[in-house]
């Protein structure tokens, strides 16, 4: 593991050692690929580049590894996962497509008020922390706001499709903390966004047939940009 290039942009604020700050740090660092895929996670090197204790550290890995983005070895401690090779991103758009069509087809009759109102603000806050990651340098710190409020409407919607092991499934899949360790750059923000603004209006118009279209489009659209990303890199 080779963490000292990170030049202190992961490390944690003075007095600020909790087990939520120390899961974020620890997360930049497999984001952005500073602990790179396939290498050691080393428990007592991450707490000493952070500058705390090595219970939070290990907190923080067995919650990552619940993620998928960190595997533990008997006897040889965490080491970070590989990235989505083109057959691992295959699988996991399978997945979304069975699973997220189908949960914004059964949400659209389950929506209240207050949740389309939630879900409205989630896209107006997408297009701002969007706008501010096409500033950045694509990095985890830039976009880490983006992402959880992409994660998060996809969450609430299939939390609203009246099945709670659907809802589970979709939330177990944590795509898009492993489509965005794969691929973020310069002009995704501002797709992605509008897509979610179609199916939102599908949402609210109570149009299940629409809102499963327009989430299916989300999610090809979403393939697509990440497929080439990889076809480009190969």
């Amino acid at each position: 593991m080779s963490i000292e290039r990170a030049a202190g942009d992961h490390l944690l604020p003075a007095r600020r050692a909790l087990a939520d700050d120390v899961y974020d740090a620890v997360l930049g660092l497999l984001m952005d690929q500073v602990i790179e895929p396939g290498s050691r996670a080393s428990i007592d090197g991450i707490a000493r580049e952070l500058g705390v204790s090595p219970t939070p550290v290990r907190e923080a890995l067995a919650r990552l590894e619940s993620e998928g983005l960190v595997v533990k070895k008997a006897l040889k401690g965490y080491t970070a996962a590989p990235l989505l090779d083109a057959e691992g991103l295959r699988e996991l758009f399978e997945m979304r497509r069975l699973l997220e069509p189908h949960a914004a087809h059964s949400a659209a009759a389950r929506m209240d008020g207050e949740t389309l109102d939630e879900l409205q603000r989630l896209c107006e806050q997408m297009h701002v922390s969007g706008a501010a990651a096409q500033a950045g340098a694509d990095r985890f710190t830039d976009y880490k706001d983006f992402a959880k409020q992409d994660a998060d409407f996809h969450r609430i919607i299939a939390e609203h499709a009246g099945n709670a092991l659907l809802a589970d499934a979709v939330f177990r899949l944590r795509s898009h903390l492993h489509q965005y360790r794969v691929y973020f750059e310069h002009g995704v923000a501002e797709e992605t966004s509008e897509e979610h603004d179609a199916v939102l209006a599908a949402l609210r118009a109570g149009d299940a047939d629409g809102a499963q279209r327009a989430m299916l489009d989300h999610i090809e659209r979403s393939y697509q940009r990440i497929a080439q990303s990889l076809e480009g890199g190969a």
